[in-house]
């Protein structure tokens, strides 16, 4: 089969493995790496969250990156931004088109109101888990605890308001759709996989997600993100300082 070139990376990957469905998963990633996610199945969610690895104190703000681009949800051509205005991570591709940016992970409590409970001592790995204890509990591994969870991005999941603003998960077949994030600074990235807050399926069952770690190429002279509205390249030109020492 040819291999279609990719703009972004160099379709050689470095690592690949399975995050499971309701499982976690955390890692430090570097800047100018791209992080692909593919869905191998229907209703996927992963909700993620990040700080930078070098200033813990420094995390993705969700009003100040949708304030900043114009958007009600993040998908191809937008960046996650810090409270301090610097681009995070660019989603160069997205097959969904949507990911919610409203939405916090699912809780403890959702999880049994919609599923009922499985816990560890009677189904061992089967366990129901949540978004939010999922979350911390790969965040505790460094140093950092609830007080420093904030919202989340809910990749492959899309929600949308009734007349009255209430919110609804719509569902989906995900299978086989990929996003890829290029990192734009040093990051400490956290993964949940465990079913979206408002997804009102029978069965617990999110789907199991790829991941696999590219090297990103050099950006071009123009960038579907950076170059996306004035703002992302404001935030380009505040990351292009703040590593103006390793640039």
């Amino acid at each position: 089969m040819e291999t279609i070139e990719n703009i972004y990376h160099n379709n050689q990957p470095l690592w690949v493995e399975c995050l499971p469905s309701g499982h976690h998963w955390s890692a430090r990633i570097q800047r100018g790496a791209v992080l692909q996610l593919k869905s191998l199945g229907q209703n996927a969610n992963v909700s993620l969250y990040c700080v930078n690895s070098e200033d813990k104190f420094e995390r993705y703000n969700m009003p100040d990156s949708l304030k900043g681009q114009h958007a009600a949800f993040l998908s191809t051509g937008h960046i996650l931004a810090s409270d301090l205005g610097r681009a995070m991570i660019s989603i160069v591709k997205d097959d969904h088109g949507w990911n919610d940016a409203f939405c916090a992970p699912s809780t403890a409590q959702q999880i049994e109101k919609q599923f009922g409970t499985k816990n560890f001592q009677d189904a061992r790995n089967e366990m129901y888990r949540n978004g939010k204890d999922s979350l911390l509990l790969e965040m505790t591994k460094f140093g950092l605890s609830a007080t420093d969870l904030s919202s989340t991005l809910n990749l492959f999941s899309k929600v949308q308001p009734d007349d009255n603003g209430n919110l609804s998960y719509v569902a989906s077949d995900n299978t086989d759709q990929v996003i890829e994030l290029r990192f734009e600074m040093d990051c400490l990235v956290f993964l949940s996989s465990a079913p979206h807050a408002l997804d009102n399926s029978t069965e617990y069952a999110s789907a199991d997600v790829q991941l696999s770690l590219y090297k990103a190429l050099p950006l071009g002279d123009s960038d579907v993100c950076r170059d996306s509205c004035p703002q992302n390249q404001r935030a380009f030109q505040n990351n292009n300082r703040y590593y103006a020492l390793t640039a």
